[in-house]
């Protein structure tokens, strides 16, 4: 087939490109690690390309005659812009792994230039975000008339190293909220609530997550709040941050996180993935009172993501597809979360 999995070398990327060799799927690899690149192709039998992004033109004419780059090189903060402009003007669909609002919002921002190129741009076709805004898109099925949602994740297992650096970016801008259909910035861990997973009742604070861009872009809900389910002591710590936001968001601090990150974190192995799970909680509400609400356990987030990313993939390569900006949801349906392997879905009320 006749695609590219870029950030093939990285901890996603590798899980991506070792599932697809194990599907029958051929995509060339590519990052810019030319060794580390080189020796995974080699090990799966695949083609590869070593190249970096900060020449536009070196990317486009890398990419040049592929039908879709699946990117997993994050952060996504610095990398998705230059991959998504040279997949603009090559002509390519673009898939990504990222969580991230502002690249959410960069992406958003181009649909009519991807309708001009005939380019689908699909950021977040991983655990960030596809669960969660599939269990949105399902919600406001069941309820047109929705005015709020809340959505709430529990993830074990451990982070990648790209997921962890993510963090460290993440902490230093504060959270964010939808109000009124705006995107609304809020204090690090503004509201924390208990959950009512299926496993059980978890204290979970607001975050930053994908959804409060993509589930309004999915739903038209105007308000929107996204929680993470962490023990009570963490929302405390993570409240007494806030005066060192200042600080965090220096360069030089930056950078020293992560690189710390990237010499410590390894993300979790065979095992923790195979015995973690993630579970995911959202509700509903119009003005009038009425509530739907429903729950959703996946396998890992990780694994949930390389079957999620190359659901997605393969349905590009396979179909024809209108070029534009899309949502997990608005591109595969609302049941297309509840569709993998390992996924159950539970409508609470």
């Amino acid at each position: 087939m006749n695609w590219m999995i870029y950030g093939a070398n990285g901890y996603t990327g590798r899980l991506m490109a070792q599932e697809a060799r194990s599907r029958g799927m051929r995509p060339v690899l590519a990052g810019r690690n030319a060794t580390q690149v080189r020796e995974l192709a080699e090990t799966l039998g695949l083609e590869w390309q070593a190249f970096a992004l900060d020449d536009g033109e070196a990317v486009r004419s890398a990419i040049g005659g592929l039908r879709l780059v699946l990117h997993c090189a994050g952060p996504f903060s610095a990398t998705a812009a230059p991959m998504i402009r040279a997949c603009i003007a090559a002509g390519v669909h673009y898939l990504d792994i990222t969580g991230e609002i502002p690249v959410f919002e960069f992406a958003h921002s181009l649909d009519a230039d991807a309708r001009r190129a005939d380019v689908v741009l699909l950021p977040g076709v991983g655990f960030d975000v596809v669960p969660s805004d599939c269990l949105a898109a399902t919600l406001v099925e069941a309820l047109p008339a929705a005015t709020e949602l809340r959505l709430a994740f529990e993830a074990s297992g451990g982070p990648s190293p790209g997921t962890a650096r993510t963090g460290v970016e993440g902490l230093a801008t504060g959270g964010c909220v939808r109000r009124d259909g705006r995107l609304t910035p809020v204090p690090l861990a503004w509201k924390d609530r208990k959950i009512p997973f299926a496993h059980g009742e978890r204290t979970a604070v607001t975050i930053p997550w994908g959804d409060v861009y993509t589930a309004y872009v999915s739903t038209g809900v105007p308000d929107i709040e996204v929680y993470m389910a962490v023990p009570p002591a963490t929302v405390a710590r993570l409240r007494r941050l806030r005066w060192a936001q200042p600080l965090l968001r220096l360069p030089a601090v930056q950078a020293f996180l992560k690189n710390r990150i990237q010499r410590r974190v390894r993300g979790p192995g065979d095992a923790a993935r195979e015995h973690s799970s993630c579970e995911l909680w959202g509700e509903v509400r119009s003005a009038d009172g009425r509530s739907v609400a429903a729950t959703m356990t996946t396998p890992n987030g990780y694994d949930l993501t390389v079957s999620a990313g190359l659901g997605i993939a393969a349905h590009l390569l396979a179909n024809t597809v209108e070029g534009g900006y899309y949502t997990p949801s608005l591109l595969m349906g609302s049941a297309y979360a509840a569709s993998l392997p390992g996924v159950r879905f539970r409508k609470v009320s």
